[in-house]
């Protein structure tokens, strides 16, 4: 085999038969690339306890398994994947996504076709064959606050997610999704990986955007096809997802926009995004999801000492 030319990495927790699937499409795909666009898989596991990390099937040079011993977060997890590699350009890729050898090289063309590329993604197309809505626009203080009162629910301010394009066309774009995320490997270099201190959730936003400031673009690649399931692995713990959520975009305004912005997106979470979110589950009779929204809360309540003094440290 040639040396490679990406390496894709993979961050994999309790991921059951989605990680299997993942790297048999990743398989297939090598399969039918040959040489033209070699692959070194890698799997890092955030300490699984479902098996799914044992006895994996064979794919493209390996994959060579990275057990951490415990939840690193995506990030850091990331990180220590792509540090096993030196293939040009990486590919952070979920386990809960199907690929195709045409995408892969698609996606791979697109990245080097101009010095000024250098993070594209695909287009994710869910179980019932429609096309994700995955591409963002960097938060601002007002997006952020706005999303928070649910404001955006009313047309006042834009929704995270580009929902009003189709993503059926290429082009430039804020953010794409870390489930497919393709770097020059110098770039995420030069940006020392996903910044750390996001466990999960927001860091692929943050790496987007600090790319974007080091004047490179950030492409949505819509001949860059797969398949995603969403919210693969991370249903099994939705209120955990919820404080994860909120917590990482909290981080991300005191990183990108201040300490006022935080501190007001942080009370924002407690006076009315928790709340409404409670308002929803009472409406809907689902004791479920009081539940998660009660437990997110209790944990949100918990890390906001933290938070504050992060914050006002930065300030």
């Amino acid at each position: 085999m040639s040396a490679p030319a990406l390496d894709v990495v993979i961050v994999n927790w309790n991921g059951g038969a989605l990680l299997r699937a993942c790297l048999a499409s990743l398989a297939a795909a090598q399969a039918a690339l040959g040489d033209g666009l070699a692959l070194r898989v890698v799997v890092v596991d955030n300490g699984s306890t479902d098996g799914s990390a044992d006895a994996l099937p064979a794919v493209a040079a390996g994959p060579l398994v990275i057990r951490a011993g415990a939840n690193l977060g995506f990030a850091r997890a990331c990180n220590r994947g792509a540090a096993a590699g030196s293939a040009e350009a990486i590919l952070f890729l979920n386990p809960d996504t199907r690929v195709e050898a045409a995408s892969l090289r698609t996606a791979h063309a697109a990245l080097f076709a101009e010095a000024e590329t250098g993070i594209v993604g695909a287009r994710q197309l869910a179980a019932d064959g429609g096309t994700e809505r995955s591409c963002a626009r960097a938060p601002s203080p007002a997006s952020l606050l706005g999303q928070a009162l649910a404001l955006d629910r009313l047309g006042l301010v834009p929704t995270h997610f580009m929902t009003e394009w189709d993503h059926a066309e290429d082009r430039a774009v804020d953010q794409v999704m870390g489930a497919f995320l393709m770097i020059r490997r110098p770039l995420f270099a030069r940006l020392s990986g996903f910044d750390t201190r996001f466990f999960v959730y927001y860091e692929d936003v943050d790496l987007c955007l600090r790319a974007r400031r080091l004047g490179f673009a950030v492409r949505h690649v819509a001949g860059a096809v797969i398949g995603h399931e969403g919210q693969g692995t991370t249903r099994q713990a939705r209120a955990q997802r919820l404080f994860y959520i909120l917590r990482a975009g909290v981080q991300y305004a005191g990183k990108h926009h201040g300490p006022a912005t935080a501190l007001a997106l942080l009370a924002a979470c407690f006076l009315a995004q928790l709340p409404l979110r409670l308002a929803q589950g009472l409406l809907r009779r689902s004791p479920r999801e009081i539940a998660e929204v009660l437990r997110a809360g209790g944990l949100l309540l918990r890390a906001a000492p933290g938070l504050v003094r992060a914050v006002l440290r930065k300030a």
